[in-house]
């Protein structure tokens, strides 16, 4: 972003960020208080060059339907190392080594050798369905 009075030039924020923060950030910085309903948060600690100690360590996203980018219905998470993919309507997984591999090209989900980050992954993933309050999934069904 550029904003000669609020950033200092050159500024570059390398935490995990979205589309989400840029409501909260723009009302703070208009002097108004987030409503609750709003699920980003502000990245005005990052324009003074702060990096708030409660940063997200992981982003949630979650696809509805196909639409017009011809995406298969899934929901998903990352974190700066790992990226795990649920396709709901089919029950199919994928996990991405992103340090390994960061075109993002080969699933490592049923690798035994990520067997205990896939558990950690899948554990939080759910904790992000209940924060986002994501409506319950049913695998397989294709009307979900």
């Amino acid at each position: 972003m550029r904003w000669a009075k609020g950033i200092k030039p050159g500024t570059r924020v390398t935490k995990l960020t979205q589309n989400i923060d840029f409501s909260p950030t723009f009302l703070e910085i208009a002097g108004i208080t987030a409503p609750d309903e709003i699920e980003g948060s502000s990245l005005v600690p990052f324009m003074d060059g702060r990096i708030p100690g409660n940063w997200r360590d992981t982003i949630y996203y979650h696809y509805y339907e196909e639409g017009e980018h011809n995406v298969p219905r899934h929901e998903g998470m990352w974190s700066e190392r790992f990226k795990l993919i649920h396709y709901y309507g089919t029950g199919d997984w994928e996990l991405f080594d992103l340090q390994n591999d960061p075109l993002i090209m080969k699933s490592v989900y049923s690798e035994a050798t990520y067997t205990d980050v896939r558990a950690v992954m899948e554990k939080h993933l759910n904790a992000l369905r209940i924060q986002y309050n994501t409506p319950p999934l049913k695998q397989h069904d294709p009307f979900c």
